[in-house]
């Protein structure tokens, strides 16, 4: 019988996927702590995202076990599912607004989905969400009139608008200047202690993330290559973890693509091509 850790609101046991042929994730095994942050990084393609969206249920696991809050989703039925989701709020990459509708509406939107609650609730709920990301006076903007770092604070009221216990952050920093950037970050540490949620950050920023982090997971080639505190991952010996560290150009993860030596493309042995006048 599968047995779960209060502390872990999820965990992941010798967890396998893949898309078609190409294989993701490769019999991982980690836990997201109660109320804490926890980042999932490492260089492009490794399968973060890939982990948010099996947590999500946008897709299912081909071997291995994914519990929630105890739960093994595999059990899952639609009831279930909906159930679940209903308790994760989700930041997605650039913030993924529905620009026909203001502000207001945008962070009103999974109130009036997922709850019966009358107008003047919904309204009040709203506007105290706004105001905790510094967004309230902008209510009645239309997404195209606020800027890229005011979008995505936007985008963190709705994910927390109905007080889920689990929020995902899917490269919540990408494209943001540094003042946006510095805020954003604030607010997810705030947020996640002043509403005790439980924090999972996909990111390729180093220092913001590491700052916030209570926990880091590197993933590279399908495996966890290294996962503790942000002190415990930045001196980690692992080769490909140094280099992603230091942003080496590089290392394990080789700068040059493979493909046929330098020798065998530019050495003797291929046609010369004549110069302009006849001469070689």
């Amino acid at each position: 019988m599968t047995t779960a850790t209060p502390d872990n609101l999820v965990e992941i046991r010798q967890l396998t996927f893949g898309y078609g042929e190409r294989p993701v994730l490769d019999g991982i095994t980690l836990s997201i702590p109660r109320g804490k942050v926890t980042a999932l990084m490492g260089a492009s393609g490794g399968g973060k995202t890939t982990v948010l969206r099996l947590i999500g249920g946008q897709i299912k696991a081909q071997a291995g076990e994914l519990l929630l809050d105890g739960k093994n989703v595999a059990a899952f039925d639609q009831a279930g599912w909906y159930a679940a989701r209903r308790r994760m709020g989700v930041l997605f990459q650039f913030g993924a607004l529905f620009t026909d509708m203001t502000v207001f509406d945008n962070v009103a939107f999974p109130l009036r989905e997922h709850t019966d609650l009358s107008e003047a609730l919904v309204r009040d709920i709203v506007l105290m969400k706004l105001n905790a990301v510094g967004l309230r006076g902008a209510r009645d903007l239309m997404p195209s009139e606020v800027s890229g770092g005011m979008a995505r604070r936007v985008a963190l009221a709705r994910a927390i608008a109905l007080d889920p216990d689990l929020v995902m952050y899917d490269e919540p920093f990408a494209g943001l200047d540094p003042i946006s950037l510095g805020t954003s970050a604030r607010l997810i540490r705030e947020l996640n202690d002043t509403m005790g949620l439980t924090s999972v950050i996909v990111s390729h920023d180093l220092d913001e993330t590491f700052h916030i982090a209570d926990k880091v997971v590197v993933l590279a080639n399908g495996k966890i290559v290294a996962q503790g505190t942000p002190d415990e991952v930045r001196t980690s010996t692992d080769p490909l973890v140094h280099q992603f560290i230091n942003a080496l150009p590089d290392g394990p993860v080789r700068f040059h693509y493979p493909g046929p030596t330098v020798e065998q493309d530019f050495g003797a042995g291929l046609p010369t091509v004549p110069r302009a006048g006849g001469r070689p």
